[in-house]
């Protein structure tokens, strides 16, 4: 049988193999998810959390503003619904929905629509008793733990569809 030192050595000769590459490493052709994803700007997007979406994207993109051939305009909704009450009716659990339309535009003059998507995410946080301090704190970060999400899951997007080929506009 096969032991864990052994799979953990052979591992990636048998699945290069089988053509299997890692999404995330350098090609020598300088193409791939990691140049692709080191050419998209992204825009500005309203309100704090969308300041703090840029942030994150910013951070796992890396882009070099001289050389960016992308643009990325994100748009950042959340929608709230209360999953617990008390006999009183005070809420006591708010599920929290986060959804990221976003839209990659090439440079050009005018700008093409090269690719687009949407990403989802939800998280909740439970509302403390006579707590407001505690339960903004929960609030702020479940809203945080959100933004990381879709950032994470657009760059993802992003990576699948540069893995594929420069996108092209269509």
């Amino acid at each position: 049988m096969w032991s864990r030192r052994s799979i953990l050595v052979l591992g990636p000769a048998l699945l290069a193999g089988c053509g299997f590459r890692p999404m995330y490493a350098e090609r020598a052709d300088g193409g791939g998810a990691v140049a692709g994803l080191r050419q998209v700007r992204v825009a500005r997007i309203l309100e704090r959390n969308g300041q703090l979406m840029r942030r994150r994207l910013e951070e796992r993109l890396a882009t070099n503003e001289a050389t960016a051939r992308y643009d990325l305009r994100v748009g950042l909704a959340f929608g709230a619904e209360v999953q617990g009450f008390t006999r009183d009716g005070t809420p006591t659990r708010v599920r929290y929905t986060g959804t990221a339309t976003w839209f990659l535009f090439d440079t050009n003059t005018p700008p093409r629509l090269v690719a687009r998507g949407a990403e989802r995410t939800f998280d909740a946080f439970n509302v403390p008793d006579n707590q407001f301090f505690a339960a903004e704190t929960a609030r702020l970060a479940m809203e945080q733990r959100l933004v990381d999400q879709l950032a994470e899951d657009i760059v993802r997007s992003l990576s699948v569809r540069f893995e594929s080929g420069p996108p092209q506009a269509g």
